[in-house]
This record gives structure tokens, sequence and C-alpha cells, in this order.
């Protein structure tokens, strides 16, 4: 199959037109089911073209454990995805996605918290939720289920990423309603697949923000929507990627910088065991 293109169509049969183990890493975020015909006035804002975010979470929670297994399926051995999701609540209860994650097929990795630094709920039920979920999913090689180490330079972001959610024109009516920031897929693609190339999916492409961050950093992409508008503003923005995101791109790239790994340090006398002395290293956060 060729690559670096966008299929549109419905996620979940797209998907099962795809190769067996023939993907590296996928990044993406689904629709959240926010019920904008019952929610507040942000939430009904936030409404998708090709598609209605209304559905029971019964059957919403169904559709995602499908789609997961699907990308399990064609995703390589060793592989990973990262799924952003939120945790939502409806009639006072809270729903957590990791009460699908842990149905799929998927061995949950890591949870990472990214801090958007607004509030996508301003009223007073409970303190205003700043953070969205990001959730490292991993296909083991048969009982291997910690997999490879990350280099430290990427290691070292730590697992709460602090940078604000993507800001738009709200009179546009060419683009997504709710796009990653850019810099959110490049920090995943550069720390997973770091120099090797690959191929990086996003089956609910949007504005092709996951795809660009691919692109710009050398490797190779397929997108699926489900929206012909999202899809033509996503191949413009692929064929002419805006200055202000290759710039964000660079400096997220940037920040995977380490001057000596924990090994070296070792090596070189520098780190001491807790119990026997203090430790000499220091973790820089990020900036």
């Amino acid at each position: 199959m060729k690559y670096n293109k966008i299929l549109q169509g419905n996620t979940l049969q797209v998907l099962k037109t795809l190769g067996t183990d023939s993907i590296d890493l996928t990044v993406t975020s689904p629709p959240y089911n926010k019920k904008e015909i019952n929610k507040g006035w942000l939430a009904k804002n936030i409404k998708y073209d090709g598609c209605s975010d209304v559905m029971s979470e019964t059957k919403y929670q169904e559709n995602q454990i499908e789609v997961l297994n699907e990308l399990f399926r064609i995703t390589k051995p060793s592989g990973s995805m990262f799924y952003n999701h939120k945790i939502r609540w409806d009639k006072g209860k809270m729903i957590h996605p990791m009460e699908w994650l842990v149905k799929s097929n998927w061995l949950v990795r890591q949870e990472i918290v990214w801090d958007r630094m607004t509030a996508t709920n301003i009223r007073g039920w409970r303190f205003w939720q700043v953070e969205e979920r990001i959730y490292w999913l991993y296909k083991p090689i048969g009982n291997n289920l910690i997999g490879t180490e990350l280099q430290s330079k990427h290691a070292l972001l730590t697992s709460v990423w602090r940078f604000p959610a993507e800001r738009q024109d709200p009179k546009s009516n060419s683009r997504h309603p709710a796009p990653f920031p850019i810099t959110l897929p490049a920090r995943i693609i550069t720390s997973i697949l770091n120099e090797q190339p690959g191929i990086v999916l996003d089956p609910y492409c949007g504005s092709g923000t996951s795809l660009l961050a691919g692109s710009l950093l050398g490797k190779e992409y397929l997108g699926i929507d489900i929206s012909n508008e999202y899809i033509q503003y996503a191949r413009k923005r692929l064929s002419h990627p805006p200055k202000s995101d290759i710039l964000k791109v660079q400096d997220e790239l940037d920040k995977h910088l380490v001057k000596k790994t924990f090994k070296q340090r070792k090596l070189d006398g520098e780190w001491k065991n807790p119990i026997r002395g203090k430790r000499s290293i220091t973790i820089v956060p990020e900036t």
C-alpha cells in the first residue's frame, strides 16, 4: 500500500481494509461523545463535519473498543499508539477512558497528563478541568511486556506535558473544531521513532496535524477522516506547511536534549547509590 495520503470514510470500516502489522505508530484523538445537545455553551459549539458527537455511552465505548482492536491488528509488534481523551461526566457520574481501554487488546504502558492551561468547562460543579489524558498503548512482542527504553533525551520530558491547546479563528468553517497543537504529535513521533523511518497513522485525522508533524519529521503518514472538508484542508496544510507549524516542531525538537545520560554519569562516578549517599544527578524539568 502507498502511504502519504488521506483516506475518506468511516474510521472502523477503513481500518478493516488495512494490512495486518503494517503501521509503526498511531497518534489520534477520537470525538469525545460530549453530547452537545444537552451540555453547556462550550460543548454544544464543538460540532464536527460529517458526524455527530451524540451516542449512547454504551455504544460509544463499544465502537471505541472495536476501533482500538483494529488499530492493534494493523500495528507492528513493538509498535505504539497514543490515544488522547479526557475524563467526562454525565449526570454527575464520572466516565474515565480506562473503562474501555482495558477491554481492548492493547497494553496500557503509561498515562500522560496534558495540562492544556485552560479550562474546557467553566462551571463550578467541580474544580475547573484543565487537563486531558494521553494514553501510551503498546503492542508487545510475545510475552515481553516491557519493550525497549526511551532515549534519555526523550524520557526527561516527564509524564506531565504543559502546553496550550490549539487556538483558531472561530469564524473559520474550514478547520476542525478541536485540533491538536502540533507540539503534541511532534513530541510523540520524535520520542518513539527517533531518527528511524516509520509510518504514522491518524484514524481521526481532522485538519491533519498529526500527519503534518510526521511529514515535517521525515516520516510517512496515513490519515483517515469522514469529512471531505477537513481532508481538503489537511491536504492544503501538507502541501504548503505553515511557517508557524514548522517553527513549533523545531522548537519541540530543541527540547529533546540531554548533555550526559544516566549511564554515562554512572560510568563517570557522578551518581551514587541513594542508600549510601546523595544523588549527584539533576533532572532538568521541561521549560
